[in-house]
């Protein structure tokens, strides 16, 4: 049985990246496929696209969801309805259900609710939250980074093909991606698919419980249209960028074994908690692009479970070696599913 520590290892500070590059497709790209590693570019991601391939992005807008009330900064994670979300605030337990917060803008937010593992419910008293949040907000960059937001952010801590509204963190995997680059899988003969799945607190929550069965992940929005399905089920190969666009996919397969159909995929717009570790049967995804991820994150456990846990450790190992960039400005690695060939 494997646990929490089972996905620890050692990186030093000096490679966590802390800003991007000054060309989204300047990263490197580390390969792993089984036991064999290979030290290539982004830009090479196009030499492994076959024709009849389907790379599917989540499209998914960070919103500036970091900002302060009165003294307590929240960041917004989880949206209930237009007007209501889940925040993350420290000593939120010392907040009053009933107290009205201000913001930076004279906007009120009651506070309807508290949660140990969401923190607080928020309800807006404007016309459009996202409205309020582009004139206070910050971009949500995540705390490793320590640092605030940067006029850059704006931009680089986005994917150039993101549409709707919702996430609180970025899908990484697809910022190193340009026009250039997307128009480049389409000539090699494969599809492009952009899938959504909102960023919330169940990518980056951390996992505290040694056994892993007992932690619990946070539900996010996620949605592929019957178009979108259709698309995915006549691949040849599914390639999904990021692991969010990986666990919309997943989900999407559980939906179709459940329904006893004979597609990877069916079409959803539903709330995913999904959860996958070593053990995992991959139903839909053959290759993955993802960053490199923190040690001991559901993330980490989520590729381990695709490329097998002792590859990954050895890849990481090399990463860090070799100097690779980590986490969500990083560098990233695009790795083939264990036994599963090319």
């Amino acid at each position: 049985m494997l646990h929490t520590s089972d996905f620890d290892f050692e990186l030093p500070a000096a490679l966590i990246a802390s800003h991007p590059l000054a060309r989204r497709d300047a990263s490197r790209m580390l390969v792993v496929d089984g036991e064999n590693v290979a030290d290539r570019h982004i830009r090479d991601f196009l030499d492994y696209i076959r024709p009849g391939d389907v790379v599917v992005f989540n499209n998914s807008r960070v919103i500036p969801a970091r900002f302060m009330a009165g003294e307590h900064e929240i960041t917004l994670h989880t949206g209930v309805t237009d007007k209501i979300w889940w925040g993350l605030c420290k000593k939120f337990n010392k907040i009053p259900v009933g107290s009205e917060l201000t913001l930076d803008d004279g906007t009120v937010a009651r506070v309807l609710a508290h949660d140990d593992d969401s923190g607080l419910k928020l309800e807006f008293l404007c016309d459009n939250v996202f409205d309020v949040l582009n004139r206070v907000g910050k971009m949500p960059l995540p705390p490793y980074m320590r640092r605030d937001e940067e006029i850059e952010d704006r931009e680089r801590y986005q994917t150039v093909y993101a549409e709707p509204v919702g996430s609180m963190a970025a899908p990484t995997a697809g910022l190193h991606f340009t026009p250039e680059l997307m128009s480049g899988i389409e000539a090699r003969g494969a599809k492009i698919v952009k899938v959504t799945l909102h960023v919330g607190a169940g990518t980056w929550m951390p996992v505290k419980t040694e056994d892993l069965s007992q932690h619990k992940m946070h539900s996010e929005w996620c949605c592929i249209t019957r178009e979108q399905a259709d698309i995915i089920n006549a691949a040849r190969r599914v390639i999904a960028v990021g692991t969010t666009s990986m666990r919309t996919l997943e989900s999407a397969a559980m939906d179709a074994g459940k329904s006893g159909g004979n597609g990877r995929v069916v079409p959803i717009c539903r709330s995913t908690d999904i959860f996958i570790t070593p053990g995992y049967k991959f139903r839909a995804v053959d290759v993955l692009l993802t960053n490199f991820h923190l040690p001991k994150s559901t993330l980490f456990m989520l590729v381990s479970a695709f490329a097998g846990l002792g590859n990954m450790r050895a890849a990481y190992r090399h990463a860090v070696a070799a100097g690779y960039r980590f986490f969500s400005y990083g560098d990233c690695c695009l790795l083939f599913k264990n036994g599963g060939g090319r």
